[in-house]
């Protein structure tokens, strides 16, 4: 029964994965969809952010669930020697996927657009005098 949720867990985070790569490039700056209005182009990337972080922590909670039924077992005194698991490749590699994942949305999240700027407003330079024609050097 773990095992299925297991799969089923990193079967959803890698179909919530292409659905967040998919919604974040239509909200990519380099994109010509949704040109005319930035700040819904912005909201499409900042949701594509947070479906990225929710396929990564679906694969984390997978990863971390099968590892931990993984180290319980292998510290079981009722498990035979020879059907022992240890961790492998896999694991580490859906740890750092899932980190990369939650890393990845979480930098697109910060894409937000803010509502006012701190800034100060821009000046213009102020124009020369005009030129008498003698330029020294």
């Amino acid at each position: 029964g773990s095992l299925q949720a297991t799969r089923a867990l990193m079967v959803a985070s890698i179909l919530l994965g292409l659905v967040g790569m998919f919604v974040a490039v239509t909200g990519m700056k380099c994109m010509k969809c949704m040109e005319d209005d930035q700040v819904k182009k912005m909201r499409m990337a900042v949701f594509g952010g947070v479906i990225f972080i929710i396929s990564g922590l679906a694969a984390l909670v997978a990863t971390s669930w099968y590892g931990n039924r993984v180290a319980r077992a292998f510290y079981d005194p009722f498990t035979p020697v020879n059907t022992r698991f240890e961790f492998g490749s896999a694991l580490f590699i859906g740890w750092a996927a899932s980190s990369l994942a939650i890393l990845g949305g979480s930098f697109l999240c910060c894409s937000c657009p803010r509502r006012e700027t701190s800034y100060p407003p821009t000046r213009g330079y102020p124009k020369n005098a005009s030129s008498t024609g003698k330029d020294y050097v």
